[in-house]
């Protein structure tokens, strides 16, 4: 099926493939036409599937329609939880929009760096605001922005907004746009808090949920492995695997900052060219590192889950949890950094004695049943430590406090 099937211009249909899509993927198959159909819309598939230019290239299509009508204001905002996934989404649009025969004029907006160049590229208007709600807030304050006018609302990684942190600026954000709009909920998951928005949020919505096709030979598949090892013992089986099976370039998660400072210098003085990342540093060195990754100048890329959404790194081959992820969902979001834009990849994940009850869990969310492999020389000698009353610190089925205050953030 071509991208022109689905009501598409010819430029955007051509700088659709421009992007590397040779045909429209499942979810942009049913989303596009929901969209254009001006659709509320709750879609959920996989990090890798497409989901940005799901929303993308019908938002362009909407506003070369309506180009040269009116003054120009601002009709489309998408928002994002942090400022990688904003700068990829304005990189989206921005390369959509290239061959279009006029261009939006496109205003990306984040924290962590100074508000007036953002101030700035708002005088005049702008057709399409990308912001993380935090600074959008900002902005409006500092009268650089009106949203009265607004048309298109797209909420990305939707579960992510509504974390601890988010919930009140999402309230007030949604409390200053026009109750007459289009809604767009994307998330790779749809926890309940999602769901609950969405009931509240959304208009006779049209709800995708695209899973990957079991037995499609196309479908670009995340190889999964599982290795016992030591917690001592870690960083010498990482250089090891990436000796023996030729890993690289690697990214790696870890719990927390210090760790992925700790982990890169280890990895450095064993002449691996690996590097940390993470959100305690500017958002200068962060972009300069990520684009210094991309680039093949770091071997390895440590970084906490800061990385985990909104970050597209073209054929990344493999993921390492040398830290296991805190849930099951956000293990689902780390290992969909790589296995994108229909290649395959692999996803390693290290598991201690004092880990492997959070790893069964892991397993069970998932529906996995990997065997844990051993690596000659790096048998584990370790033994599980004692169960823990409750539930051990392990993400489950009892809710947090974070889970309240979400459930709480999403009522009426």
């Amino acid at each position: 099926m071509p991208f022109s099937s689905l009501g598409l211009a010819p430029a955007l249909a051509q700088a659709a493939a421009g992007l590397g899509f040779s045909a429209p993927t499942p979810i942009q198959t049913e989303a596009v036409p929901a969209v254009l159909a001006r659709r509320d819309l709750l879609a959920s598939a996989r990090t890798g599937s497409g989901k940005t230019a799901a929303y993308a290239l019908p938002l362009l299509q909407r506003w070369l329609d309506s180009a040269g009508i009116g003054p120009r204001r601002t009709r489309a905002l998408v928002l994002v939880p942090t400022r990688e996934l904003a700068a990829q989404v304005g990189e989206v649009l921005r390369s959509l929009a290239q061959a279009l025969p006029r261009r939006p004029k496109l205003v990306v907006a984040f924290g962590g760096v100074s508000i007036n160049p953002q101030l700035m590229a708002l005088r005049g208007g702008a057709d399409v605001v990308v912001a993380t709600p935090g600074r959008l807030l900002d902005l409006v304050e500092h009268n650089g922005l009106r949203l009265d006018a607004l048309e298109l609302l797209v909420l990305d990684e939707a579960d992510r907004l509504l974390d601890l942190g988010f919930a009140d600026e999402l309230a007030r954000v949604l409390g200053l746009l026009p109750a007459k709009r289009q809604n767009l909920l994307f998330s790779a998951t749809v926890p309940p808090a999602v769901e609950a928005m969405a009931q509240r949020l959304l208009r006779d919505p049209v709800r995708i949920d695209v899973p990957t096709p079991e037995g499609d030979p196309t479908a670009p598949v995340v190889q999964q492995r599982a290795f016992a090892v030591d917690e001592k013992r870690r960083t010498q089986l990482l250089r090891q695997l990436m000796k023996n099976e030729g890993w690289k370039p690697v990214l790696v998660f870890v719990a927390t900052q210090y760790a992925a400072e700790r982990l890169a210098n280890k990895l450095h003085q064993g002449e691996v060219y690996a590097t940390a990342f993470h959100g305690g540093m500017s958002q200068g060195a962060r972009q300069a590192t990520l684009d210094e990754f991309k680039a093949g100048r770091w071997d390895v890329l440590v970084t906490t889950d800061l990385a985990a959404r909104g970050i597209h790194i073209e054929g990344l081959p493999v993921v390492v949890n040398f830290d296991l992820p805190r849930s099951a969902v956000d293990h689902v979001h780390r290992i969909g950094r790589t296995a994108r834009a229909g290649q395959n990849g692999l996803a390693v994940s290290f598991v201690t004695a004092a880990s492997l009850a959070h790893w069964r869990l892991i397993e069970k969310r998932q529906g996995l049943s990997l065997p844990l492999e051993t690596v000659e020389g790096f048998e584990p000698t370790e033994t599980p430590p004692p169960p823990a009353p409750g539930n051990g610190g392990v993400k489950g089925k009892r809710p947090s406090k974070k889970d309240k205050l979400r459930a709480l953030a999403a009522k009426p």
